[in-house]
């Protein structure tokens, strides 16, 4: 009992359990705080579960194996005995990296909304807590049927966060179509989750990755989770509801639904559709192929059109996403290494720069793009950060999206060069709006007229910012630390459907 207690308390065990339980435990503790407490003492609380459970999140990086494809730090909790439907909890390569990104973005969400949230803080703390340890499931459950229950649980209080603390009036009718666009997909995912329950006897991942299903069967179930997989991700033409919650949500719940829950579709097509239904996922490569590339050129030139900073980055968000698919049915290391890198960058870079415009937001009531200007006479420190980031958006070589897409197009070039090619004219269009971003925003003539307060980042906004820049510098410079912990976990998955 003391052992166990002891092991839950220790900051750098691992154990995906406890690490599950830390943000949940604290969102209880939050929420029976006496409403005298102080709306300080609140977010310092979320503020540093959310950092522990960040670092013990590192233990697991620091133990893993990576000479092994097979899943470690298993565990098995009973769930449904008789039914056959256990917990069963396990990280590999390719989804370590992913649980780390969602325990490091949760406190920068927590310090963005520092001073910016006034109302119901101690609920607002507890939603992106159970929004924490419920992704941090999602990433870590090895049984179908239970990652489907944590995959729709997520919308759950995103749903509130977007519809509670959004920040104009059409929030309601954002929330309630970021909610029912991506439950309807997942209805078809949950019709193909029975079936194969039904039919293969149990939901446990380990047993269907070995488990062989006719070629028409594939195709059925392949179909049934792309309708979910889809809207998340999100493609065209459902990829409606993505600009709208963005520009709704507040800048903390942006920050999360482009660093988090756009990647819950693409590791959903690498986790299940790809192992699980080979046969069916080369059949279906020049259908994803088309998708990604109309995609990609559509989102990039409808960004150059919009005017508003969130909707700017939003469709930049859908394009580089499209970018992801491209690379994972490319069904090569490089093609499949480069999506799994992009994924992890645009997490970064995406947050940072919904972090800039919420930067914007909170000095100056408008994210219109018209009413900025010369900027850089008046906070030239965010002026350099938000040129990094752009650099970073644009793919420039030495940051973290340049490795990742250039792996892609390599991937990408074995398997289909035209898709590639026409693949690459997005790169070009993507550093097209992001200059021309940033030359509006940040060069040219003061608006007195429009805006009369001007400040430079804080110190706690520098905070923000300072970890995502080492990240995403570390990832273009020494990439190799992160493709050292990949390569095996995705030969193994290349070499199980025999693609190659």
């Amino acid at each position: 009992m003391f052992s166990t207690i002891a092991d839950f308390l220790n900051p750098f065990s691992s154990n995906l359990f406890h690490l599950i339980l830390w943000p949940l435990l604290g969102s209880v503790f939050i929420l029976v705080l006496p409403t005298t407490s102080q709306i300080g003492q609140i977010r310092l609380l979320g503020l540093c579960v959310s950092l522990i459970t960040f670092i013990k999140s590192l233990s697991f990086w620091v133990y893993f194996d990576y000479s092994t494809a097979q899943f470690q730090f298993v565990q098995t909790i009973p769930w449904l005995p008789s039914s056959n439907v256990s917990c069963y909890m396990g990280i590999d390569g390719i989804s370590l990296f992913f649980l780390i990104l969602t325990t490091f973005l949760i406190p920068i969400c927590i310090l963005v909304s520092w001073t910016s949230i006034q109302k119901s803080v101690k609920e607002y703390i507890v939603a992106f807590l159970i929004l924490e340890a419920l992704m941090i499931a999602v990433f870590c459950m090895l049984d179908l049927l239970l990652f489907y229950v944590f995959f729709e649980s997520v919308l759950i209080p995103m749903f509130i966060i977007i519809g509670v603390w959004g920040s104009r009036q059409r929030k309601i009718r954002a929330a309630y179509q970021f909610f029912l666009y991506t439950l309807f997909g997942s209805v078809f995912m949950l019709m193909g989750i029975l079936f194969i329950f039904f039919q293969a006897g149990t939901t446990d991942l380990q047993i269907l990755y070995t488990t062989e299903w006719s070629e028409r069967r594939q195709i059925i179930l392949w179909l049934a989770f792309f309708a979910s997989f889809a809207v998340k991700v999100p493609m065209i033409p459902v990829h409606i509801w993505l600009p709208e919650a963005h520009v709704e949500a507040p800048t903390a719940g942006s920050v999360i639904l482009a660093g988090i829950l756009l990647k819950l579709g693409t590791y959903g097509f690498l986790r299940f559709s790809i192992p699980m239904f080979p046969e069916a996922t080369v059949f279906f490569t020049p259908l994803m192929f088309t998708l990604s590339v109309l995609a990609i050129l559509y989102a990039s030139l409808t960004t150059i059109r919009q005017i508003d900073l969130k909707k700017i980055i939003a469709y930049s968000s859908v394009a580089h996403m499209n970018f992801v698919t491209l690379g994972l049915f490319s069904l090569n290391i490089q093609g499949i290494e480069g999506s799994i890198l992009l994924m992890l960058s645009h997490g970064l870079v995406s947050s940072a720069l919904f972090l800039c415009v919420g930067v914007l937001y909170d000095r100056h009531h408008t994210r219109l793009v018209k009413y900025y200007g010369g900027l850089v006479h008046t906070m030239p420190i965010f002026s350099v950060l938000f040129l990094f980031f752009t650099f970073a958006n644009m793919s420039i070589p030495g940051t973290s999206s340049f490795v990742g897409e250039f792996l892609i197009l390599i991937g990408a070039f074995q398997t289909n060069s035209y898709a590639a090619t026409l693949a690459s004219i997005g790169m070009i269009l993507g550093a097209a709006y992001s200059i021309w971003l940033y030359n509006r925003v940040v060069f040219g003539n003061f608006k007195p007229n429009f805006i009369d307060h001007f400040a430079d980042l804080n110190r706690r906004e520098v905070c923000m910012f300072l970890p995502l820049l080492i990240a995403v510098l570390w990832m273009g410079i020494y990439p190799g630390v992160f493709l050292e912990c990949l390569h095996i976990s995705v030969a193994n998955l290349v070499q199980h459907g025999k693609f190659n």
